[in-house]
């Protein structure tokens, strides 16, 4: 038991000193305490060695204002070339000419490809003569037929020589008019030796070189051209919005816009709806014209199309950067004439890349928070800032909690100045000044020294 004695003094004396140095922490002031419970939430609990219940958040913010808000229908399209065609030889030959450029604009009628003529030349003179032949044949016929006729008259012939010129007159005029048809076709040949742009539009790559052989029955064709003024886009809408889009349409013509990150790319209209609505995806397809007057819509092309469906009158708007998701929905922060942050949940009839309309929760000329929500929470005091320079941006924070997502190293830096400033607070207070905690705890170490050699002393007496 004697043994004992000098390690239980020994950690009596130094439990006195450390009690002593670090009461303040040990047993906190009323005033400290009552803070923590008035705020009851979790800004208003120490954190790292502070209070930040009398924290005054800087914050920027916004009226709420009323507007006249279109109402947009949003979906993912493909531009299509209003109309698109392969250019194929109607004839068979060598190409002997290519005369267009590739990605040349052309029009209806403008010489794309020339195939050797020769033999559809000579195929039309040959027609040409056949028929002159058997119109000298028809015309003797016709004067075999008149002598005929007056010669039945006076007996001198018969009926049957008269019959038989007659008839051999129609066969002529038969024969006369299927040369004709042979040099129709002669000349058809003939002109489709020359392959012409079928519709205005914009050539492709070039897909037969001069000098090939070219038939009817080729696939691939000569050339493919692509009507880009007008051009269309095809894009899909929810089966649940054709009744509205339906509506809109019966009212005028429907506005629609094509954008995609690089911004508005063309206005135009809508065309038509499909017939019937897609069942695998639910979806409906709705073609639009647009006039493309710039060649910056392109066929193949994905983009956004936003389709107006109407105007919301007097809405009321808030910027969007002003929403933020919580567990419960959508919520802002109102200022309250305190000046006080007031969490107030809101219902978003449509919410857009700047600004967004509001149904519920917000009347005009109301005051909401647009930045500074890391440290905000509801019923926080704030300080609205004429410049951003001093506010940190909203990281969506959820009700209830102190802010938005942050990582360990971001809360360890800003929980350090805090803490010094609340220690200076403190002695400002009247509380143990700093340095005079640094001098009590050196004093408590050589105490403790000192009765750590006093033990060792008694320990090694008989």
């Amino acid at each position: 038991m004697k043994r004992l004695l000098p390690y239980l003094i020994f950690v009596l004396v130094t439990g006195g000193l450390v009690a002593f140095v670090y009461k303040d922490r040990i047993f906190p002031k009323q005033e400290a305490a009552a803070d923590g419970a008035s705020q009851g939430a979790p800004g208003g609990r120490s954190q790292g060695g502070y209070r930040r219940g009398n924290q005054i958040v800087p914050v920027l913010a916004e009226k709420a204002r009323t507007d006249n808000v279109p109402v947009y229908l949003s979906g993912v399209g493909t531009v299509q070339a209003f109309n698109t065609t392969t250019v194929r030889t109607q004839v068979s030959g060598r190409l002997t000419d290519v005369p267009y450029t590739e990605g040349q604009d052309v029009k209806a009628g403008d010489v794309l490809a020339v195939v050797d003529p020769s033999l559809y030349q000579a195929a039309n003179d040959q027609a040409v003569a056949q028929k002159a032949k058997d119109e000298a044949l028809l015309a003797n016929a016709r004067l075999d037929e008149k002598r005929y006729a007056d010669l039945v008259k006076t007996n001198a012939a018969t009926t049957q020589q008269a019959d038989t010129a007659k008839w051999t007159v129609q066969q002529d005029e038969a024969q006369v008019k299927l040369d004709q048809a042979l040099i129709d076709n002669a000349k058809a040949n003939l002109e489709w030796a020359t392959i012409r742009a079928p519709i205005a539009g914009r050539t492709g790559i070039r897909l037969v070189d001069k000098g090939n052989l070219v038939s009817a029955t080729d696939a691939t064709g000569i050339v493919v051209i692509a009507q880009l003024r007008p051009i269309a886009i095809v894009f899909t809408l929810p089966e649940s919005t054709v009744a509205g889009v339906l509506d809109a349409q019966e009212k005028g013509p429907v506005p629609l816009q094509a954008v995609t990150g690089a911004g508005l790319l063309g206005e135009g209209k809508l065309l038509a709806l499909d017939n019937q609505i897609d069942q695998t995806t639910g979806t409906v397809k709705i073609k639009g014209i647009f006039p493309n007057d710039k060649n910056r819509l392109w066929p193949g092309q994905f983009v956004n199309v936003k389709l107006k469906l109407k105007t919301l009158e007097n809405a009321i708007v808030v910027p969007s950067v002003a929403l933020q998701q919580g567990a419960n929905g959508t919520y802002v922060y109102l200022v309250t004439p305190e000046n006080t942050a007031k969490l107030t949940y809101v219902k978003v009839v449509q919410e857009g890349e700047k600004q967004s309309v509001i149904g519920e929760g917000v009347a005009a000329g109301d005051t909401i928070i647009t930045s500074g929500f890391a440290s905000l929470q509801d019923g926080s005091k704030i300080r609205i800032d004429t410049g951003a320079a001093n506010v940190t941006p909203s990281a969506n924070a959820a009700p209830g909690q102190e802010g938005g997502a942050k990582t360990d190293d971001q809360g360890q830096k800003e929980a350090k100045p805090e803490h010094k400033r609340h220690r200076k607070e403190a002695s400002a207070e009247g509380d143990i000044p700093e340095g005079e905690q640094v001098r009590d705890w050196k004093k408590a170490k050589q105490s403790a020294g000192q009765a750590e050699a006093a033990t060792t002393e008694g320990t090694r007496r008989p």
